[in-house]
């Protein structure tokens, strides 16, 4: 196993080495669909590097002695391990694999000091009846190299928050067997972000796609921040059934010298629409393709570039299995018809003919 992998070298079979969210970038890209390059450092450096630098016994101790139910002894622990890795030195070899891939990043995308999104991907994450999702660490626009290095080892070190330690200790998941990857994967400067569904998340109707957006970066909209502008669509049809656009006061941006911050979203662009019609009809059409490649329900976080055409813009950076409606027994939906006899009755329905 490598120390480094390149999205292109990755499927979703790769999920042991890489964490799911890796696995689905790469899967994704090798899919054809507009993924931001990218590579993953590999679980095989997370192992060698926390038994090189003698942090693995001593994890291994702490967790031992956690009482999972007392808080105080959790955050406790969580202090304890995230220090370890912090301050452990990362074996050469690793240093050396995450550098040169890092070189290529830069070197194809024509810059010297790429700015990057560094984040965490778990082995344990996506899985039936489990919800790893947000547990572990995100760090957006890191640029340089010794930058992204301490931000790797950062995300190395969330794997043992106390959310992900309570988590993993309530679900009978041991800790040694849950291992984590991170992704370095270029920026996307974002005019706009958000996450869709491939399904209507409040009632699992299969012929809806609902896109949720925001200006800037996707941080607002992820995290709840925002009430988002929101986009109810049909999958046949590609008719925007819905349009909901709410007042959009604060957004996410890359600030030089400062980093990523909430800033005011300027007054002209509070009240309107953060995706034009062709935009919203294109992320319906990469949805699709996405939904049809795995077989399921997707809940898909994207951005569109400020400064590329459409729509070679869209970029997509993340797809996970949608969590609730997917999981539920499949059966005859109304009238004991199938998702794929009512979408097809919707879109008939809606074709006018004049005799």
């Amino acid at each position: 196993m490598s120390y480094v992998l390149e999205f292109e070298e990755i499927t979703k079979a790769s999920l042991p080495v890489v964490g799911g969210k890796n696995a689905s970038l790469g899967e994704m890209l090798n899919a054809g669909i507009r993924v931001p390059p990218g590579f993953a450092v590999t679980t095989r450096s997370f192992v060698e590097f926390i038994t090189e630098a003698r942090v693995k016994e001593e994890i291994s101790k702490v967790l031992t002695a956690l009482k999972p139910d007392d808080v105080v002894s959790l955050d406790d622990a969580s202090s304890q391990i995230r220090k370890l890795i912090e301050k452990a030195p990362m074996p050469a070899m690793i240093v050396n694999a995450i550098s040169e891939a890092y070189a290529s990043l830069c070197k194809k995308s024509l810059s010297e000091e790429l700015p990057v999104a560094v984040r965490s991907s778990a082995t344990a994450e996506d899985l039936p009846g489990a919800s790893f999702a947000g547990q572990q660490d995100t760090y957006l626009w890191v640029q340089g190299f010794e930058e992204i290095l301490k931000k790797i080892k950062l995300c190395m070190a969330s794997l043992f928050g106390p959310r992900a330690i309570s988590y993993r200790t309530k679900m009978g998941f041991p800790h040694e067997k849950v291992l984590i990857s991170v992704g370095v994967q270029k920026m996307v400067d974002a005019k706009a972000a958000g996450v869709m569904f491939t399904l209507n998340p409040l009632n699992g109707d299969p012929s809806r796609v609902v896109i949720e957006g925001n200006w800037g970066l996707g941080e607002s909209v992820v995290s709840g921040m925002v009430n988002p502008d929101k986009f109810v669509v049909d999958k046949v049809t590609f008719e925007i059934n819905e349009r909901v656009i709410s007042p959009k006061t604060i957004e996410c941006k890359y600030l030089a010298g400062k980093g990523v911050i909430h800033a005011d979203v300027h007054p002209d662009k509070q009240n309107i629409s953060c995706l034009e019609d062709n935009e919203i009809k294109e992320l319906v059409k990469v949805a699709k393709q996405i939904e049809d490649h795995y077989g399921f329900g997707q809940d898909i976080e994207w951005a569109i570039e400020k400064d590329k055409p459409f729509p070679s813009n869209i970029f997509i950076l993340q797809s996970r299995p949608e969590t609730v409606w997917s999981q539920k027994r499949k059966e005859p939906l109304l009238g004991k018809k199938t998702a794929y006899e009512l979408l097809m009755e919707k879109a008939l329905s809606q074709i006018k003919i004049n005799y």
